[in-house]
């Protein structure tokens, strides 16, 4: 399935304006991961944008927010965690929120509306990317209800452009 899609690069102005907005929502310095000087390109697709930082798919924009896909390794190695048994897996990699039933445990601190990687129990592998319903402490000890609001999850639109845009 071929999609037609525009690609342009930023200007500096731009880049620091979305590496600041990055950092302030992840709570991570963006800019200092990248540099000052990183080349970002813009991709534009019918769903929304994907910014290449360097080459590399590491963000993407939907509905005016800019949040990290799942390939940005840098983020999802050091983003609070939210474990979730194998039973949920096939339902989070459809998009479906995550529920207090299917965590497992959670890993790091965080706020309500923080964004929380959600990985599997078995393999460690990350499945989807969202929004925290709940500050961590909550999280663990709520039994009923949604956890995480999914934003991003693996074989969505996002992922699929994404990965194709990492091979080439």
């Amino acid at each position: 399935m071929f999609q037609k899609y525009r690609r342009y690069s930023l200007k500096s102005k731009n880049v620091k304006s979305i590496l600041s907005e990055v950092s302030e929502r992840l709570k991570v310095n963006v800019e200092a991961l990248f540099g000052s000087k990183a080349n970002v390109e813009v991709v534009e697709a019918d769903f929304g944008q994907i910014y290449l930082v360097n080459g590399k798919p590491v963000f993407f924009n939907v509905g005016g927010k800019t949040l990290p896909t799942l390939l940005f390794q840098e983020f999802t190695e050091q983003a609070p965690k939210v474990v979730v048994d194998m039973g949920a897996v096939p339902y989070v990699c459809k998009g479906a929120d995550v529920m207090a039933p299917g965590i497992v445990r959670v890993e790091g601190n965080f706020n309500k509306g923080d964004v929380v990687l959600v990985i599997d129990e078995k393999h460690g592998k990350a499945l989807a990317l969202g929004e925290s319903l709940h500050d961590s402490e909550t999280a663990r000890n709520v039994k009923h209800g949604a956890v995480v609001k999914n934003l991003h999850f693996v074989s969505d639109k996002i992922w699929n452009l994404a990965k194709t845009l990492a091979e080439h």
